[in-house]
């Protein structure tokens, strides 16, 4: 978690490493978004960020250099845990950490791509484009507006991200990954550390 109005980052394993699944949408957005566009363009760069839409993703991966675009954004905002996937197809492979995450968004938050941004993940359904439930972790929770990320990873890894900002003020990264294979298992995890997290700062999930 990073205080953005005083900097100060509180975490726990912050550093370590994992596979983004659909959090990776965020870091190509925050390039494309510094590109010339098209109105379809902006739709496809809303979808991403607002229904998870992994079609939409894989257009936008192929059309603004997707594995350019990580390195990128990752020089240009300090994320120092990041980088593209080994496979240039599998966007969800990017690496990541929950530090890079929280200082990603200030790094959004103080440049021209910030309300374009806002506005996709502020209007998040619990739906995605998927069918998946995707109303867990910070999604839902009043004042906060999020990016989700889910993946099952043969042979039975289970990937479940939330990564927002609430209030304006603080932004929280909750990276889990369950060997279990269970999205219920999976969920149920990722809800609890989100609550504790939120009880901290006085926010009842």
């Amino acid at each position: 978690m990073l205080d953005l109005k005083t900097g100060q980052l509180v975490a726990q394993q912050g550093d370590q490493q994992f596979y983004s699944a659909s959090l990776s949408k965020l870091i190509l957005a925050t390039d494309a978004l510094q590109q010339t566009l098209s109105d379809a363009d902006r739709q496809l760069i809303y979808r991403a960020l607002s229904l998870s839409d992994d079609n939409a993703m894989d257009v936008l991966w192929t059309r603004f250099d997707g594995m350019g675009a990580i390195s990128r954004v990752a020089a240009a905002a300090g994320l120092t845990g990041t980088h593209a996937p080994d496979d240039p197809s599998q966007w969800g492979e990017v690496v990541i950490t929950a530090n890079d995450m929280v200082k990603l968004y200030a790094y959004i938050l103080g440049s021209p791509v910030r309300d374009a941004v806002v506005h996709a993940l502020s209007a998040a359904p619990a739906t995605a484009a998927d069918g998946f439930d995707q109303a867990f972790g910070l999604l839902g929770v009043t004042g906060v507006y999020a990016k989700q990320g889910w993946m099952y990873y043969l042979p039975s890894d289970v990937h479940l991200h939330s990564a927002g900002v609430l209030d304006g003020r603080y932004a929280v990264a909750v990276l889990t990954t369950s060997p279990t294979g269970s999205w219920t298992t999976a969920r149920e995890a990722i809800n609890a550390v989100t609550t504790a997290l939120l009880g901290e700062l006085g926010v009842n999930g």
